[in-house]
């Protein structure tokens, strides 16, 4: 079925901006009960998105769990929640990939960070890293996929002001008459 990552729902209280608008829970939802499941790690949750239409999440995948269970989590709006493509490769090991809400809620960006800590934040950023570093031999820069979760926008706060999604994406256009 489908597999999230739930964001954090930035406050105006003060936090480290490492932590602010980041992922803090990620959840699938069972293919049969449709219940969600918090899934423990981030490795984890790759791992079960990675092979998402072959072999789709179920309660029974989770230790000591069964669709008889409640869910561990409810989709609502009391955080707000992302959804990644099925299918997405799994991060290269060694690296770890970041994912960090807009304070708009716009759009998450994607960062990488290498086993040395290094934050990569474009294809080609990766490239040159693994050119200089011989010891990541067998990792291409076409292994770190850049695709965007989707915001599920019913769970963004009422109080947050955000960017029209059609009028942010298209340019003024200049007529004769403007001239």
């Amino acid at each position: 079925m489908a597999d999230q990552e739930i964001s954090k729902t930035p406050s105006p209280s003060k936090r480290s901006p490492l932590s602010q608008g980041s992922i803090d829970i990620h959840a699938a939802q069972c293919e049969n009960c449709l219940k969600w499941r918090v899934i423990d790690t981030q490795e984890e949750f790759e791992e079960i998105r990675c092979k998402d239409i072959k072999e789709p999440f179920h309660c029974s995948l989770k230790a000591n769990c069964s669709c008889d269970d409640p869910a561990d989590i409810e989709y609502d709006s009391s955080r707000t929640w992302v959804i990644d493509k099925p299918n997405l490769p799994k991060t290269p090991q060694g690296f770890r990939r970041s994912l960090v809400l807009r304070k708009d809620y716009s759009k998450l960006d994607r960062y990488y960070f290498t086993p040395i800590g290094k934050k990569l934040r474009t294809r080609t950023e990766i490239a040159a890293y693994l050119k200089d570093h011989p010891e990541c031999k067998g990792i291409s820069a076409t292994d770190f996929d850049f695709t965007s979760p989707k915001i599920m926008r019913d769970t963004i706060p009422k109080n947050v002001e955000q960017k029209d999604p059609v009028s942010a994406n298209k340019k003024a256009k200049t007529t004769q008459d403007d001239i």
